[in-house]
């Protein structure tokens, strides 16, 4: 194995804090994994990692030489890449909001792994900030507003939000005139992962953002969950439009308040400050901002 390849390993078991993961995903036994990070501390005579038996975790010097392999692989990949004028290739591992990955990704999927057919995509499923690092991530598809002092976010599109509540709820509760008679409303309320309370209605007018909580009939953490809870007459929700907009054209939905709408949610790609991108991630941000 070239000192590349023992870099990639190397990585991959610092970014996993695991052999046996780190082996699964480089598809080698993890005996082979663990010989080759032996030999790698015995011929620059230090510890890169430190083992027990739980988990692995990296010396100082184990950080340090990390940092220094990405920008040694990331640079091999590209100029092998520009020269050779071969397309992108090799895993690549995407965490996405579900919804997203199945109205936007997978119709036109297809389209993207044909065009880079020796990419192999894994993608997971979330709500959170995923550690990437820890997980192996290349990047992370996400929805809203996100802080994060490990991450990038690059904006590479903005969804129309829209205020819904079904006919039955309607019936039951009127249609609201205007966001500030919602005290005799109710709400479906949603509670991101990590937080303690449901977020707030969003509602923009003239120029300004108010926020607001009313009653809430039901409190969910998933979106599917927090639709079809609208669907049943539970309460208002708050969704991006392209996720009701099949419940709107037939009838399940109704926009509510459509004069002072919530603000545009943005839709970004993150991954760790700490990399560039491999061309790889490259091509797949391009057509992500395609797609959107």
């Amino acid at each position: 194995m070239d000192r590349v390849d023992t870099m990639k390993v190397f990585t991959r078991v610092f970014e996993r804090k695991s052999f046996s993961a780190a082996a699964e995903d480089l598809n080698l036994p993890a005996s082979t994994v663990s010989d080759i990070i032996k030999k790698l501390e015995a011929k620059i005579g230090v510890v890169l990692l430190e083992r027990t038996t739980r988990q692995v975790s990296p010396t100082i010097d184990g950080e340090s030489f990390y940092h220094r392999c990405l920008s040694i692989i990331q640079e091999v990949e590209d100029a092998e890449t520009f020269l050779s004028g071969e397309k992108p290739k090799g895993a690549l591992r995407v965490d996405v909001h579900g919804t997203l990955a199945r109205h936007f990704l997978m119709p036109k999927l297809p389209e993207f792994l044909a065009t880079y057919p020796e990419i192999n995509l894994f993608l997971s499923e979330g709500d959170r900030i995923a550690d990437v690092i820890r997980e192996g991530i290349d990047c992370v598809l996400r929805v809203g507003n996100i802080q994060s002092e490990e991450l990038v976010a690059k904006q590479i599109a903005t969804l129309e939000e829209v205020t819904v509540a079904s006919p039955q709820y309607i019936q039951q509760f009127g249609l609201p005139s205007d966001y500030q008679a919602l005290d005799e409303h109710q709400m479906v309320g949603f509670r991101a992962t990590g937080s303690s309370s449901p977020m707030p209605l969003e509602f923009c007018t003239d120029g300004k953002t108010h926020t607001l909580s009313i009653n809430t009939s039901l409190t969910v953490n998933s979106a599917e969950t927090l639709v079809i809870a609208a669907r049943s007459g539970l309460g208002i929700i708050q969704v991006p439009r392209y996720h009701v907009a099949q419940d709107i054209s037939e009838g399940r939905l109704v926009p509510v308040l459509e004069g002072c709408p919530p603000a545009p949610s943005p839709v970004s790609v993150l991954y760790p400050r700490n990399r560039k991108y491999a061309s790889r991630v490259k091509v797949f941000v391009d057509w992500l901002e395609d797609i959107f």
